[in-house]
């Protein structure tokens, strides 16, 4: 019969231990187990935060992910809570976490989230990229030509993208995406996110691609631009639909019909003309 045991997906600073919240502290300090990706690196953030971890303390990594999820539905199922958390960001995310908590919902166990920082969504925020609408795609293949066929098959992705990628695979995966996306398609490479040495680089795919061959350190988060269709592969008519749901769901339509063109590069008068064109039909 399954218990009333909880698991807590926590997310994990990024960077600075201050980022995390008091809620973390307290279920860092209460939890009957801890399950981390790295103990040693949770023992540190502990410390750093003046919690002291009272619960049961296990690894929880790639390598003995799938042997332990079992184990600690167990604990869960005895009405136990357990705490899951990664070395940054929130657990099933590129991280330990997912089969856990599939496990845990097959058998009813509650499952929630103590909210945290994510690169995901920190590196989409200060890329200067459009974020209305993206989705993440996780660390790229580690091979050449399976890399070559996953970027191939985002190449018409409309929305922007954020990747995960180690920083001795940087250089090969902006390549790839250049080779890909085209040399221009913008971009932004995220390095080492709230911390002492953060840096932010700008820049079309190839020209980026040339500033890492030397070498990059740090924890790397990508952001590319979705795809643009060329002028001759436009439907205006769709982009009239997007503006009139958009001010259907309360943005100005000057303003509307101005962010859509840009993002089509088509002329903001043309599109300005289509809608009223459109509007003033019968």
């Amino acid at each position: 019969m399954t218990g009333n045991g909880r698991l807590v997906l926590a997310g994990a600073p990024i960077g600075q231990a201050g980022d995390v919240s008091p809620r973390l502290r307290e279920v860092l300090g209460s939890a009957d187990v801890v399950a981390a990706e790295d103990t040693r690196r949770l023992r540190r953030l502990a410390t750093e935060l003046g919690v002291e971890i009272t619960g049961r303390v296990v690894s929880y990594y790639d390598a003995n992910e799938a042997g332990r999820a079992r184990e600690l539905l167990e604990t869960l199922k005895e009405g136990r809570t357990v705490v899951v958390i990664t070395d940054a960001g929130m657990p099933g995310v590129s991280d330990p976490g997912y089969r856990l908590t599939s496990l845990a919902v097959e058998e009813g166990v509650k499952v929630t989230a103590l909210p945290g920082p994510s690169a995901v969504t920190t590196a989409l925020a200060v890329s200067g990229l459009a974020s209305d609408r993206f989705c993440f795609e996780g660390f790229p293949p580690r091979k050449q030509g399976e890399r070559a066929r996953r970027l191939a098959s985002l190449a018409e992705e409309e929305r922007t993208m954020v990747f995960f990628e180690s920083p001795h695979r940087l250089h090969d995966s902006l390549e790839a995406m250049a080779e890909a996306f085209g040399p221009d398609r913008r971009a932004a490479v995220c390095r080492e996110l709230t911390k002492t040495y953060e840096e932010v680089r700008r820049g079309g795919l190839a020209e980026l691609a040339e500033w890492a061959a030397p070498g990059v350190k740090g924890e790397i988060t990508v952001v590319v631009a979705g795809h643009v269709a060329a002028a001759g592969e436009l439907d205006v008519d769709d982009l009239v639909a997007e503006v009139e749901r958009r001010v259907a769901e309360g943005e100005q339509r000057k303003a509307a019909i101005a962010d859509v063109a840009k993002r089509a590069g088509l002329p903001k008068r043309e599109l300005y003309d289509a809608v009223h064109r459109r509007s003033d039909t019968p």
